[in-house]
């Protein structure tokens, strides 16, 4: 299947199809994957995606909303269809996909959902919401295929037949003894050519990956790219076996956290929506930014201490902005190196150290570099040479103090417990502009005056 893009035809298509006979927009609507329509539906009002949902046959209606996205309200969709439509529903999605969208509704509105489902459906659903969105628990789907250790070839093969029929898919079998601990996995390849006689404690793999139901969801996406499983299984403190989780729910995870570490990075908070309105923008930026200009004070005082200096030589005041911003770009090129390493591993301490001592490297050579192409500009511009040795020294301080910032500010913020990415471009963007105002005059006052 090609991928698709959205594009004005295909909306213009499907507002003309709402307009007019219900057959037509039915014939239209088959044209499009589940995944094509929630797309579309980020362009469509409710009241259009309600009729959509509602002519939609039940199985592709449930794959529609479990593909839109969080921030186009799946949950407010199903809230206004028909009971018995959202029943059906309801029922056709897995559990992990229906407690993430009926988690967005307000606690009475969940309970009046749930009480139209059959009690296994609304107990299951129910489970799934005691956990943190943001763990294992929360991401897990309970629906599994497990069978007991004691069970022969024939035993297992019955069981996993009558379990795979409420399955769409599974990549592995768990394997469970009496009190549905836990004791490994097994592959229905190994199930299928052995003997008759085996049972399947001989055929279980008892080296295996599991998580606990607490554990964070980042570190779920970690494990499964490390060591490329299709599905990892969920446990309590006493391996009991809670549920999954499969390859295609971390790649939802894995988007959802790169894109919250860009937005810290880049100073937005992470509850501001990417289609949200000007307002709620505001309302999450404004923060960052009123801090910000509290940093930026710090700067501006540093100017204010060496007002002679710029006042006999008022030329460097050109340059400062060069060498604020010089520092400031090398530093977020560390920091953006940084803590993507961070996010795929935990950095030893010696991994750490190493780390900083490279930004600390590159910060000197690209200092150099960049330094003695504007020492030449100096000289042939200004006609100075002094003033060319000063924003020369200052160009590869300030790319040094770059690098050791953007490196270790958000070293030191992990090992202390706090989020790397949500203050180090703030604190980093002080360091670079302080120090490089500081060298840059402090130099130019001691040498040039």
């Amino acid at each position: 299947m090609q991928s698709f893009e959205l594009d004005k035809t295909d909306i213009q298509r499907i507002k003309q199809a709402l307009d007019g006979d219900e057959e037509d927009l039915k014939s239209l609507l088959s044209e499009y994957h589940a995944s094509e329509i929630a797309i579309l539906f980020e362009s469509l009002p409710l009241e259009a995606r309600e009729r959509i949902i509602d002519i939609l046959p039940t199985e592709v209606a449930s794959e529609v909303i479990s593909e839109m996205d969080a921030e186009i309200e799946p949950g407010k969709l199903l809230e206004n269809l028909h009971p018995e439509k959202r029943s059906e529903i309801m029922e056709e999605l897995d559990y992990d996909d229906a407690t993430d969208i009926i988690s967005q509704l307000p606690e009475e509105r969940q309970n009046a959902i749930l009480e139209e489902l059959d009690e296994e459906d609304a107990t299951q659903i129910r489970n799934l919401l005691t956990y943190e969105e943001d763990t294992a628990g929360g991401l897990m789907n309970t629906q599994i295929i497990s069978v007991n250790q004691n069970f022969t070839k024939k035993e297992a093969l019955d069981e996993v037949i009558r379990q795979s029929e409420e399955i769409e898919e599974f990549y592995t079998i768990m394997v469970t003894d009496d009190e549905n601990h836990l004791m490994g996995i097994v592959s229905l390849k190994d199930i299928i050519k052995a003997k008759y006689t085996v049972r399947i404690s001989e055929l279980v793999n008892s080296d295996y990956v599991f998580v606990k139901a607490e554990t964070d969801q980042e570190e779920v996406a970690k494990l499964i790219s490390q060591y490329n499983l299709t599905s990892i299984p969920v446990v309590d403190d006493e391996m009991h076996l809670l549920g999954r989780i499969t390859f295609d729910d971390v790649i939802d995870v894995l988007e959802e956290e790169n894109t919250e570490d860009i937005l810290k990075i880049s100073g937005v908070s992470e509850d501001e929506e990417l289609s949200g309105n000007w307002v709620e923008a505001v309302k999450s930026r404004l923060p960052w930014l009123v801090l910000n200009l509290g940093t930026a004070f710090l700067a501006s005082s540093v100017i204010r201490h060496f007002s002679k200096t710029t006042d006999a030589i008022p030329v460097l005041t050109a340059y400062m902005t060069i060498i604020a911003g010089m520092g400031g770009n090398a530093a977020t090129q560390s920091l953006a190196v940084t803590v993507r390493r961070i996010s795929l591993n935990d950095l030893t301490d010696n991994q750490a150290y190493r780390t900083v001592l490279k930004e600390f490297t590159v910060g000197l050579a690209n200092g150099a570099a960049n330094g003695f192409i504007v020492f030449l500009f100096a000289l042939l511009y200004d006609a100075n040479l002094m003033l060319g040795v000063v924003i020369f020294t200052a160009m590869i301080g300030n790319l040094i103090i770059a690098g050791i910032a953007g490196s270790a500010i958000p070293l030191v913020l992990k090992r202390v417990g706090i989020d790397p990415a949500i203050a180090s471009s703030i604190i980093i963007t002080t360091f670079t502009d302080v120090f490089g105002f500081f060298i840059l005059l402090g130099l130019a006052s001691k040498l040039m005056l």
